[in-house]
């Protein structure tokens, strides 16, 4: 690649972990939110809008359903700004999603934004356009990473998952062209998982983020990867361990780094199949019949690939 995997690694987690984004980033929207009542994707909606908009391309974005704590339902786009210098158009390409998306629904509908580039002095959080004494202005909560470069220490105690998830990030953007000091830092933020006190499953997918975004040459990569297995053993949790053995591994979505985002689904589940039959010494699918399955088809597949990795 190019320059390193921001948009895809981000696009899971959030997905995942969206509760805890909001409460990290937008505490006091996450205050207003009822979680009782869980929240939902509608990505295939937002596919439809940003596509019908053609103002450019559309990264890490996401659209979620809510509900208030009074009950009513309300729609939050979430932008994530992943790319590693000032975009332009942003705030207006914020601004034609926001009014798509209030038409469409007719529901009340907040954009966020978390820019997430390397520019200290780039910071867009609004949108304005006046013509003959006709105007608006539309404003956005945005957020700025390199804004928590001073808050290491916050960043070390907080038990949200997205305090790693800016730790790595910021440490990605620092070591563009040191490899050898990211090596350094991904492994020992890796370590760091375990003393946090998460259970199995969050560490899985912070250790997914972590990997895919540091990305690292393959000789660092294959020694990063032989310091885990030796750390794992010691303290006998061998979480990232199994993560691997049903083939957690960055450089299985990024095969199809330019798809799109069904696409790349698609390539993670069939590259963690091949990885696990590696495991099991099975031979059944090929990646060409695995290409001609629907996404649900490879999801119950993998379902079963990790249930027998499980039992070995």
């Amino acid at each position: 690649m190019n320059r390193d995997d921001y948009d895809s690694p981000w696009k899971e987690i959030l997905s995942t972990y969206f509760q805890e984004f909001m409460e990290f980033f937008f505490p006091k929207i996450a205050r207003e939110i009822d979680w009782t009542r869980g929240y939902e994707l509608l990505d295939k909606e937002l596919r439809q809008i940003t596509r019908e908009s053609e103002v450019g391309q559309r990264l890490a974005d996401h659209l979620v359903k809510v509900w208030t704590n009074d009950g009513e339902e309300a729609r939050v786009l979430v932008h994530v700004e992943v790319q590693a210098r000032e975009e332009k158009g942003f705030g207006r390409r914020v601004f034609i999603y926001h009014y798509r998306i209030f038409d469409l629904y007719q529901r009340p509908v907040v954009s966020l934004a978390v820019l997430a580039d390397d520019n200290p002095k780039w910071y867009i959080g609004e949108y304005e356009q006046s013509f003959w004494g006709c105007g608006n202005t539309f404003r956005f909560p945005a957020v700025k990473l390199l804004e928590y470069k001073d808050q290491r220490a916050f960043l070390a105690l907080s038990a949200n998952t997205f305090a790693v998830v800016v730790i790595a990030h910021l440490q990605t953007l620092e070591t563009r062209k040191d490899r050898q000091k990211r090596f350094r830092y991904k492994l020992a933020l890796t370590k760091a998982l375990y003393r946090r006190g998460w259970d199995r499953q969050k560490i899985i997918d912070l250790y997914r983020f972590i990997d895919w975004i540091m990305a690292l040459p393959k000789k660092l990569e294959k020694s990063y990867h032989e310091e885990l297995v030796k750390f794992e053993e010691e303290i006998k949790m061998p979480y990232v361990t199994t993560a691997e053995r049903i083939g957690m591994e960055k450089g299985v979505a990024q095969g199809i780094e330019k798809g799109v985002a069904q696409g790349i689904e698609k390539g993670r589940l069939i590259g963690e199949i091949l990885m696990a039959q590696r495991v099991l010494k099975q031979g059944r699918y090929t990646q060409e019949s695995l290409k001609k399955k629907t996404e649900d088809e490879l999801r119950v597949i993998h379902r079963q690939m990790v249930e027998m990795l499980g039992t070995k």
